[in-house]
């Protein structure tokens, strides 16, 4: 009978209600996974376009010189800061003219930067949630699998009659195998949590330096401390906006 245990052994033998948990641990780990794969790809390619951007930037000989670089569409969170940065500029006097009452074009600025930073908060936060509760939550539906096997295999012992050792030893080590499933869900989600978040902290820190910035380049025309390193300053190009 030892030579049959395993986990295909239990796996025929579960119930609805193990077969059930299973079923759960594998989406929470598809799900995990295909979140860590294409959220890494995903900040490894937003990161490589975001420092070509900032080079080219700060590299830039005036405001207008950036203009003409984002005609194109952006393609990171900091091209589309600059953008909508630059377009309260092109918005017209009607516009500013509306928001004079709630502070002028500084605090019309302000607003636009601070919620172009919300949003990109907001974008990169995707799925986090979805893998916290895996982090959390797998540990648990496995030792709840592991609980409900135990009991199952018992049940099938005291209604066989044979309560031996190495009758009871083999189910309930087969159970077990539950609990090892919600481990190996919950470990990769949760150091995929810790670093993505990590991973957040710092790209959002840039991006409200730059914000600074930016703020600094509409409103006084002279770059501050640059979040980008040593570089030669922007200047407005004459009669520019």
């Amino acid at each position: 009978m030892n030579e049959s245990l395993g986990f295909a052994h239990f796996l025929s033998q579960s119930d609805a209600v193990g077969r059930i948990v299973l079923a759960l641990l594998l989406a929470l780990s598809v799900a995990s996974w295909y979140l860590i794969l294409t959220k890494g790809l995903a900040n490894l390619f937003a990161g490589r376009r975001a420092a070509a951007f900032l080079r080219q930037f700060w590299n830039a000989a005036s405001l207008e010189e950036v203009r003409a670089m984002l005609r194109q569409p952006a393609d990171n969170a900091f091209a589309g800061l600059a953008r909508e940065a630059l377009a309260t500029d092109e918005r017209g006097e009607q516009g500013l003219q509306r928001l004079a009452a709630a502070g002028g074009q500084g605090e019309f600025l302000t607003r636009v930067l601070r919620n172009g930073i919300d949003q990109e908060a907001a974008r990169v936060e995707h799925g986090l949630t979805l893998m916290a509760s895996a982090g959390s939550a797998a540990p648990y539906v496995g030792l709840f699998g592991t609980v409900w096997g135990i009991y199952h295999a018992l049940v099938q012992i005291g209604m066989s009659g044979q309560g031996t050792l190495d009758k009871v030893a083999g189910p309930v080590g087969e159970a077990l195998i539950m609990t090892a499933l919600g481990l190996a869900v919950a470990i990769p989600a949760v150091l995929a949590y810790n670093a993505f978040s990590r991973r957040n902290r710092i790209w959002l820190a840039r991006l409200d330096a730059f914000a600074h910035d930016l703020y600094a380049l509409m409103t006084v025309g002279a770059k501050s401390n640059s979040s980008a390193g040593t570089v030669r300053p922007l200047r407005r190009a004459e009669g520019g906006a």
